[in-house]
């Protein structure tokens, strides 16, 4: 299939190579001309804007996968799509837009005709190998369509066991994407998994900060221990049922620098735990450890601590963030365009 890709930071990159490996022909548009050749290389075709690339698309359905900025940029980038693009043509926005940001864009675009899913995708700079985690909302002829490219980019069964249980029936949960339901859904269900990193990072933070602090001179002399948290975190990762990916992240960080001090402990935020909570709080639902997850990132910008050293190096494992960055994996802008990648 012929899609065309806008975006080509870590994520909008990455998945651009993950799609040309599995045999999709892609149409690549960053504002930087490096980013653009770099994916060149790798077999895609090069376009010079929005234009050129759906010129180079062929005929209708044409396809067009947002990997940029949750914001401006993104509506920015629709908006001029909107016009370019006609009835049947599907546009994707993968990056991580407000929920209600794209129930409104898809009413805006249905009035051309032009379709609009939008894709919780999670797997930060891992995915191109591991695969992306995939939660998608929107008309379902669309997602039927791009299911090809969605099966492409997901990491599939892999060797996971099965859930008991689970029985027969649609196995795409099984492959790594879903269809979750009308327009917004798919961005509702990726923030709410944001929300969830948030209180999980939290746990593994404080956790680590206890057992750090474990031979601080305030205890008596017979209650302290001076904990290996290199080896620690590697026991937990082995038939724990604390096990995760975000303990493998803290394990490989402790065990290259124990005391973290690349890290300064400054923890930013993208914006989905707070939607989270404002979600939690429209429905009358309590999110107590999402909440106070959040309140410790906003925390963590006046004084830090060795658990805001471990929030760090937990995203920077599985995204490439960088402290006091905004987790969007932005490319160096050409001639002060905006960024565009996610």
């Amino acid at each position: 299939m012929r899609i065309g890709m806008v975006g080509l930071g870590k994520m909008g990159g990455a998945m651009t190579r993950r799609l040309l490996k599995a045999g999709h022909d892609c149409v690549a548009f960053a504002p930087s001309a490096a980013s653009r050749d770099a994916v060149v290389r790798d077999g895609a075709t090069a376009a010079t804007s929005l234009t050129d690339l759906v010129a180079r698309l062929g005929p209708s359905p044409r396809v067009v996968w947002l990997m940029v900025p949750a914001g401006k940029i993104t509506e920015d980038a629709t908006t001029e799509l909107s016009g370019l693009l006609g009835a049947g043509d599907i546009i994707v926005d993968g990056g991580n837009s407000f929920y209600k940001d794209d129930i409104r864009r898809s009413r805006m675009l249905a009035a051309t005709g032009v379709r609009h899913l939008d894709c919780g995708t999670s797997g930060g700079v891992w995915g191109v190998g591991r695969g992306y985690c995939l939660m998608v909302g929107g008309p379902m002829d669309a997602f039927d369509h791009l299911e090809p490219v969605f099966d492409a980019l997901a990491p599939g069964r892999g060797d996971i066991p099965r859930t008991a249980g689970r029985g027969g029936g649609d196995d795409r949960a099984e492959r790594g994407y879903i269809h979750a339901g009308p327009s917004g859904a798919g961005h509702f269900v990726k923030m709410v998994h944001n929300g969830i990193e948030y209180g999980l990072m939290q746990a593994y933070a404080e956790g680590f900060d206890i057992l750090r602090h474990k031979d601080s001179a305030d205890l008596p002399e017979g209650e302290r221990y001076a904990l290996n948290l290199p080896d620690i975190a590697e026991v937990w990762r082995r038939g724990s049922v604390v096990s995760s990916w975000l303990l493998d992240l803290s394990a490989a960080a402790l065990a290259g620098d124990p005391e973290l001090a690349g890290y300064s402990g400054f923890v930013q935020d993208s914006g989905e735990g707070r939607w989270t909570v404002e979600a939690a709080l429209e429905e009358a639902v309590p999110a107590d450890v999402i909440t106070a997850a959040l309140y410790a990132r906003f925390r963590s910008r006046k004084t830090h601590t060795f658990a805001e050293k471990m929030l760090s190096a937990m995203r920077f494992g599985f995204g490439g963030h960088l402290e006091g960055q905004e987790p969007i994996d932005p490319e160096p802008p050409a001639d002060g365009a905006p960024h565009a990648g996610t």
